[in-house]
């Protein structure tokens, strides 16, 4: 009995340690996560959940990391049966009361010229840019090369295509094989 008690005190205790929330103004950063990625790789995807509990609509405008050279906004999506990225340049609509995920197959964050590779179990630091709520520093939780959702993701993330079956500059190499 007193074991189970002391596990529980434990984990209550460690939850925040574990906690992938962050605001910026009315704007609540839900997991943000990135995959590891192979040596050289020149670019790497950033996911999260962004919801906006304020009242007026916000944007998110881009990023930066000491990781990447850029942080970009991107989207896959479908043309003529072919899946495409592309740069999303006058940034993301955060509707009053809605959230927006960004996710695999979906918007995106790519972290571009990448200067190392990101390892799984780290922490990458990344600034979000928003047009109302300014700059928000959060950490992308590097999972598994193959991940589909951040560890310990109860819901299913979206499935998307792969970043090596686009027509943009320099992501060509990047397709992640998985299961579906």
């Amino acid at each position: 009995m007193l074991l189970a008690a002391s596990a529980a005190l434990t984990l209550a205790l460690s939850a925040p340690a574990f906690a992938h929330d962050y605001k910026a103004g009315e704007i609540v950063i839900d997991h943000p996560w990135t995959r590891a990625t192979p040596p050289n790789a020149p670019v790497a995807g950033g996911y999260l959940t962004l919801d906006n509990r304020g009242s007026s609509e916000d944007r998110l405008l881009g990023g930066s990391s000491p990781v990447a050279s850029d942080v970009q906004i991107h989207e896959m999506s479908m043309d003529d049966g072919v899946m495409k990225m592309r740069q999303i340049t006058d940034g993301l609509a955060v509707p009053a009361g809605e959230a927006v995920e960004l996710s695999p197959g979906g918007y995106h964050l790519m972290l571009m010229d990448l200067s190392e590779p990101l390892k799984e179990g780290a922490r990458v630091p990344l600034t979000l840019r928003f047009e109302k709520a300014g700059d928000v520093e959060v950490e992308l939780a590097v999972e598994a090369m193959g991940a589909k959702a951040p560890q310990g993701e109860s819901h299913e993330m979206h499935h998307g295509a792969a970043h090596g079956d686009t027509d943009m500059p320099g992501h060509e190499g990047m397709a992640e094989k998985s299961a579906q």
